[in-house]
C-alpha cells in the first residue's frame, strides 16, 4: 500500500491474502477523528468508542457467597466474587434486580431464559418466542460503524428435548435477533476467531495471520509514533499467540476427545458450519471465547458481543480442577449437602476467575485517556440466583467497566426494596450509553439513573 492510500483512519485494516485485520486504538489516529454511529446517525469523535458485552453463566449461583456488602470503607466482595478484587473499583454489584415474567411459567429453567429481553418466554415446543434482546437492538443501531454487527458466541450448542411444555432450545440462547429467532451462536473457537477477519476461510494453511499482513504492518509503522509502534507490536504478538493457542486446542481436541475421560456436551449446530475443533478442556474453551471477545473489541471488529460460557442446564464437567464430581447442573442441585455445595462453590469461583482474567486484559489495553475496560460495559448474569431452588426472584448481576466515563464503579446498588426493580431498567440505561434511546424496553419504561 503506497503512502497516498495509507491514510491514518481508525477504520484502517492490515491487509493480506484473504484477510483484513482491524487495528486497536492508536493515538496517531486521533487527530483525524473516528466515525461514530448513534441513534442520531454518523458523527466524528476523537474518543475511543463504547462497547457492550453480555456474559452468561448457566445454572445460577451459590447465594450464600454471591454478591457484596456495603461498608464505611467501601464495597466488600463476598467469596464468589473475590477473584474480581483487583477490579473492584471498576465493578458494580447489583442486588434485587429481576424479570417478573420468570415466575409466570412452569418449570425451573426455561421460563427464566429472558435475561436480555425481559418478556415472557412462550411455553411451546415448536413456535419459540422470547423477544428481541437488548444487545441485538444496540447492534442494529451502531453496527454500521463496524464490519461485524454483533458477535454471538458460546461453548455449547442447543439440545433437543422438551420439559414442562418448553423446548430445550431456550436454554442455549440469550441473544435473540427477533422475537421468534435466536441470533446464531458460534461455539467453535476457530470459526469465532475467523469472524474477526473479512474472510478467514481464504487464509492459506501454510501461513499464519502475521505472515499475511506483515508487509502492510511495516508500511503502517512509518506513520506511527514510537509509542504506537510498541503498542502495535504487542497487539500483533497477542493475535499470533491466540491463533497458536486455538490451533493447539484444535489439534488436542481431535486427538483426545475420541478417547476416554470427559466428553464435550456440545451438539451439532442447527445450521451448517465448517468442522472445527472443540477444546477437550472446557476451561480452555471458555477462556478462548473470552479472549476472542476481548480481541474483537481491541480490533473494533464489533462493539457488541454476547457470550454464553455455558448453557443453562449445562452438564459441563470441571473434574480437572480437582475434587469436583458431576456436571454443572448436577452440582447446582446440591441440596445443601456440604460436600456438593463446596464443589458448586468452586465452580462458581472458577467462572469468576476466567471473567476476571478477561477483564484484566481489557483494563491493560490503553486507549488514550482510558483503558478498553473503561470504555466498555461488560454485563455478567445468570438466569437464577439460587440454582438449587430455581429461584429467579432476583438475578445475579454484575457490571464491569466505565462506559466511556459514564459509570462509577466500586459500588453495591441494592434495589431489593424498590417496587420497580426490573432488570430491563438496567438494560435501558446501558442502551442509552450506547447511543440507543428508547421509551420502553421489555417490561420497563424508565432507565436506572444511579449508575454514574
Amino acid at each position: 500500500m503506497n503512502q497516498s492510500t495509507h491514510a491514518l483512519s481508525r477504520r484502517h485494516f492490515l491487509r493480506g491474502a484473504g484477510v483484513a485485520l482491524g487495528l486497536p486504538w492508536l493515538e496517531s489516529f486521533t487527530a483525524h477523528g473516528e466515525p461514530v454511529v448513534g441513534i442520531n446517525g454518523v458523527g466524528r469523535s476523537t474518543e475511543a468508542p463504547r462497547r457492550l458485552a453480555a456474559v452468561f453463566m448457566g445454572n445460577g449461583v451459590n447465594p450464600q457467597h454471591w454478591g457484596a456488602d456495603a461498608s464505611d470503607a467501601g464495597m466488600v466482595l463476598k467469596n464468589s466474587l473475590r477473584p474480581l478484587e483487583p477490579l473492584r473499583k471498576k465493578l458494580l454489584v447489583f442486588k434485587g434486580l429481576w424479570n417478573p415474567t420468570t415466575v409466570e411459567g412452569p418449570g425451573g429453567h426455561y421460563p427464566k431464559m429472558n435475561v436480555l429481553a425481559g418478556l415472557k418466554v412462550k411455553q411451546t415446543t415448536t413456535d419459540v418466542q422470547v423477544g428481541v434482546t437488548m444487545d441485538q437492538i444496540v447492534s442494529r443501531e451502531i453496527g454500521r460503524a463496524t464490519p461485524v454487527q454483533s458477535l454471538v458466541i458460546g461453548t455449547e450448542g442447543p439440545g433437543y428435548s422438551t420439559d414442562s411444555g418448553y423446548t430445550s432450545l431456550y436454554s442455549a440462547y440469550i441473544s435473540w435477533a427477533s422475537a421468534t429467532m435466536p441470533a446464531p451462536k458460534e461455539i467453535y473457537p476457530q470459526q469465532a476467531f475467523d469472524q474477526l477477519f473479512d474472510d478467514g476461510s481464504k487464509r492459506r494453511r501454510d501461513k499464519g495471520i502475521m505472515d499475511l499482513v506483515s508487509a502492510d504492518a511495516k508500511g503502517l509503522s512509518k506513520h506511527l509514533s514510537q509509542r504506537d509502534n510498541l503498542k502495535m507490536q504487542e497487539y500483533l504478538n497477542s493475535i499470533d499467540e491466540l491463533e497458536k493457542r486455538i490451533e493447539r486446542a484444535d489439534a488436542f481436541s481431535q486427538k483426545e476427545t475420541a478417547g476416554t475421560g470427559w466428553q464435550p456436551t456440545v451438539k451439532e449446530p442447527t445450521f451448517p458450519r465448517p468442522a472445527a475443533g472443540i477444546p477437550a478442556n472446557p476451561g480452555e474453551h471458555m477462556s478462548l471465547m473470552l479472549d476472542i471477545l476481548v480481541l474483537a473489541f481491541q480490533m473494533d471488529r464489533t462493539r457488541v458481543v454476547s457470550l454464553m460460557l455455558n448453557n443453562d442446564l449445562s452438564g459441563m464437567n470441571f473434574g480437572y480442577l480437582g475434587d469436583i464430581r458431576g456436571g454443572l447442573h448436577e452440582l447446582s442441585h446440591h441440596a445443601n449437602d456440604p460436600s456438593r455445595l463446596a464443589m458448586y462453590q468452586k465452580a462458581n469461583e472458577y467462572h469468576m476467575q476466567l471473567w476476571s482474567a478477561a477483564l484484566s486484559k481489557m483494563d491493560a489495553t490503553n486507549e488514550g485517556e482510558r483503558t478498553l475496560l473503561d470504555n466498555s460495559m461488560v454485563l455478567f448474569c445468570s438466569s437464577l440466583m439460587d440454582g438449587n431452588a430455581h429461584d429467579s426472584k432476583q438475578r445475579p448481576v454484575l457490571l464491569a467497566g466505565g462506559g466511556g466515563g459514564s459509570i462509577k464503579g466500586g459500588r453495591l446498588l441494592d434495589y431489593s426494596n424498590d417496587p420497580n426493580r426490573k432488570l430491563c431498567r438496567l438494560h435501558l440505561a446501558l442502551m442509552e450509553r450506547m447511543g440507543v434511546k428508547m421509551n420502553r424496553f421489555g417490561d420497563a419504561d424508565t432507565a436506572l439513573s444511579d449508575l454514574s
